[in-house]
């Protein structure tokens, strides 16, 4: 069954995000991993991989749950699926899930024709932000933690995709004016501002969590670079003038120091970086990539993915390099670590079993909990 357009235009924008969010943003895992194809007749969505001839078909091993994301009181996840799923009836949908953090009282709080995905807490974790394609272009809305009280907040002829929520702004990309942009807006939709307007795509913005600046990563004169604003778009600074990619950007609690991923060395590795001298710290250090970078809410550790063994498991090290520990040993693939906000798991999609689901790991490697389980 071939998807319609708006449908297939949606699903193309979240695999370039989930590329992003997988491999670090550019260059070739920049955002290239997970691409959109037809080359069998049918639409679907594939993942090169280095040790395959050919790339893995994710579109034939759904259902899949995906961006485990923390409430800010670390009692809820919220994530989005394609979990309603039939070969018969395929509608290439995905939509946004709550459950608690123990895997349990899951519910599904859209069901819509269109996909809904990406979600964002509010600060209160009252309400959650998100992209959604129901209205044709991709549009983002609120809704109430329980799924009521749906609210449209943007609407252009562009797509429109949710970073963070920091007080009452939230902080999103859009291709409103051609390449992605970063922007900022109230959290009632109003107060639209473009802060970025360079050519090319500016993408994977992140707030500093005292909301004075905002990380992000561009492309300009044809490399990948890690750049650094205040929160109203002034004083752009590049901080990785090189020419080898630097993207995704995150952020320590201390708002001073980035953690981000690098192909400086030949190949991905993360790296941490002090913004206010510029001093760099190499984290990991394989002969294969390592990617998407997440602090620990004391800023002391970081989760990542690395792929030094031709099959992505989950890592930790503390924030200097050293500690390094693999948490994850199985022949799937890991992907999209996050740290529960008192830092004692670790949320992350796996694909095991021909399926992804949701899990949770303690940072010492042990209580490995399978939290979603479609059938």
């Amino acid at each position: 069954m071939e998807a319609a357009g708006p449908v297939r235009f949606a699903l193309a924008v979240i695999a370039l995000l989930i590329g992003f969010s997988i491999c670090g943003g550019g260059g070739a895992g920049y955002g290239t991993l997970i691409f959109i194809s037809r080359q069998s007749g049918d639409y679907t969505i594939r993942l090169p991989l280095e040790d395959r001839d050919q790339p893995l078909d994710l579109s034939r091993s759904l259902p899949w749950d995906a961006a485990p994301v923390w409430s800010p009181d670390g009692s809820k996840i919220a994530f989005y699926s394609d979990r309603v799923f039939g070969p018969g009836d395929r509608d290439d949908n995905v939509d946004i899930y709550v459950m608690n953090a123990d895997g349990s009282d899951l519910r599904r709080l859209t069901d819509e024709g269109a996909p809904d995905a990406l979600p964002v807490w509010s600060p209160d974790g009252a309400r959650l932000a998100f992209y959604s394609a129901r209205s044709g272009d991709g549009e983002i809305y609120t809704m109430a933690a329980d799924g009521s009280d749906l609210q449209r907040i943007t609407d252009s002829e562009g797509a429109d995709v949710p970073y963070g929520w920091l007080e009452n702004r939230i902080l999103f990309g859009s291709n409103r004016s051609g390449d992605f942009d970063v922007w900022s807006m109230d959290d009632d939709g109003g107060g639209q501002r473009r802060l970025t307007s360079d050519e090319g795509n500016e993408i994977s913005a992140e707030w500093s969590p005292d909301g004075t600046r905002i990380a992000y990563q561009a492309e300009a004169l044809g490399n990948i670079d890690l750049y650094v604003m205040n929160a109203d778009g002034s004083d752009r600074v590049n901080l990785t003038v090189r020419p080898l990619a630097d993207g995704t950007p995150r952020w320590a609690p201390d708002s001073v120091r980035l953690a981000f991923v690098s192909g400086r060395d030949g190949n991905e590795e993360v790296y941490v970086m002090d913004t206010q001298f510029s001093d760099l710290i190499r984290i990991s250090d394989s002969a294969r990539d390592d990617r998407t970078p997440a602090w620990s809410l004391d800023g002391t550790r970081i989760a990542y993915i690395s792929n030094r063994d031709l099959n992505r498991e989950l890592y930790v090290a503390n924030a200097d390099g050293s500690g390094q520990r693999r948490m994850t040993d199985d022949e799937g693939w890991e992907s999209m670590p996050a740290w529960s906000p008192d830092g004692t798991r670790i949320a992350f999609a796996s694909f095991r079993d021909g399926r992804r689901d949701i899990y949770t790991i303690t940072p010492d490697g042990t209580a490995l909990t399978r939290l979603t389980n479609d059938e």
